[in-house]
């Protein structure tokens, strides 16, 4: 392996998002299936060019029975496709349509920490505790061992947590952890993180890679005690705003933002917004999007999310030379994996043999959605969102990551126009 302990997870498991493997807060059972004759859509400027991409698209949809999609795509800086496709759709679905984007959300959580490094505002070798009260509850006693997860280390997914090895992911335990410390739900942060500081840590930090949802909360709380300001505020203001993105924003579990699509899901499950014991659609109220947000909590549209992507191209405005080279560092002392990509601060990272360049990418996935972001060593980009991940054909949802790559491959001449101006200011 390299040197690398990656715990029992494949990539598609490991960069899988906020709620692989844990279909909302306790067993989900599946809802009745409704039948429709399937009725296709496309929105958003058709490009003859580019028809490898629509024909993906429109296949892979109409397989899983997928009833909102869309997809960006950039070629050397350019917009050259921006589509949203309905599938027996009751909404029309537009390029600028919001989705939730899960552990896409993970790109923005890393870059602000490393933004904040940059400003000389923390230290990315700092412990997190220097930061976050990890007082656990009475009784209880810390694993001496947190002091040594630094900031490196939780946004590496380094930091000792393992949800494979305990069949525990803190985020998706919202009424064990609510009984343990006796309050009521909807959790807060600060509940997870008092409830957490009592539990051992299962490896060493530094020397294992095992993909923590529970990091990345732990990264949105930094942000907040060094600039004083909410998580997605900092964002937005000093990440997204410079790229003249203003559609983006943390989602709500329950309401929707306007443009928002609707979630779709064949599984019902118990509420985690209350006691109630209410059974509820699995993506509203199976798990807290308030929860969830610095880990997996962004909405955004496929363009917002190449839009993003440029953040990390060389020569970025928001990002210098010195933030981007973090980003794409080898967690050490694991390095790469045997499949030959490791995680970075917030993306995988594919080094392209012949030092040529480097592929990165992230999943993201919920009871509700299904997201795919990637940026290409020869300089492409794209993003890939759905309003579900389950579905009865038995197909799953990775197969997208190939396609995609199949529909670049096909493309024989890319065109010379950019849509960027109809999107942003």
């Amino acid at each position: 392996m390299n040197g690398t302990t990656v715990s029992r997870r494949t990539f598609g498991k490991l960069v899988g998002a906020a709620g692989a493997g844990a279909l909302g807060a306790g067993a989900l059972a599946a809802a009745p299936a409704a039948s429709a004759p399937q009725t296709w859509s496309a929105s958003g400027t058709a490009v003859a060019a580019l028809r490898s991409f629509d024909d993906t698209m429109k296949s892979y949809m109409l397989a899983r029975g997928i009833s909102a999609g869309q997809l960006a795509v950039t070629y050397r800086g350019r917009l050259v496709l921006a589509r949203g496709y309905g599938n027996n759709s009751p909404q029309l679905i537009q390029p600028t349509s919001l989705f939730r984007v899960a552990s896409l959300s993970k790109s923005l959580t890393a870059a602000a920490i490393v933004r904040l490094a940059q400003d000389g505002r923390l230290s990315l070798g700092d412990p997190v505790g220097k930061f976050v009260d990890l007082t656990p509850p009475a009784g209880q006693s810390v694993d001496p061992r947190l002091g040594q997860v630094t900031l490196w280390r939780l946004l590496q997914h380094t930091g000792g947590w393992d949800r494979d090895a305990t069949n525990f992911d803190p985020l998706f335990k919202d009424r064990i952890i609510a009984r343990a410390l006796g309050v009521p739900m909807e959790l807060r942060h600060a509940d997870v993180i008092r409830f957490m500081s009592g539990q051992p840590l299962l490896h060493d930090p530094g020397a294992t890679v095992s993909y923590s949802n529970y990091g990345y909360l732990l990264a949105g709380r930094v942000v907040e005690a060094i600039t004083g300001m909410p998580y997605e505020t900092y964002v937005k203001q000093t990440l997204l705003a410079p790229l003249g993105i203003t559609r983006m924003a943390n989602g709500w579990t329950i309401a929707r933002h306007s443009g928002e699509v609707g979630y779709q899901s064949q599984y019902t499950g118990t509420t985690v917004l209350d006691d109630s014991g209410a059974t509820v659609a699995a993506p509203y109220g199976t798990f807290s999007m308030r929860l969830h947000d610095a880990n997996g909590g962004w909405i955004a549209s496929a363009v917002d999310m190449v839009r993003w992507a440029s953040a990390f191209d060389a020569g970025s405005t928001l990002l210098n030379g010195t933030s981007l080279s973090r980003i794409w560092a080898v967690p050490q002392p694991t390095g790469v994996n045997s499949n030959g990509w490791y995680y970075g601060l917030g993306w995988a990272v594919r080094p392209v043999s012949g030092g040529t360049g480097r592929n990165t990418w992230h999943t993201g996935s919920l009871p509700g959605n299904y997201s795919l972001l990637v940026r290409t060593y020869d300089g492409m980009s794209w993003a890939a969102l759905f309003n579900q991940r389950d579905d009865e054909s038995g197909l799953g949802y990775g197969e997208i990551d190939p396609l995609l790559w199949q529909a670049a491959r096909a493309v024989t001449s890319w065109p010379t126009h950019n849509f960027w101006s109809k999107y942003y200011a």
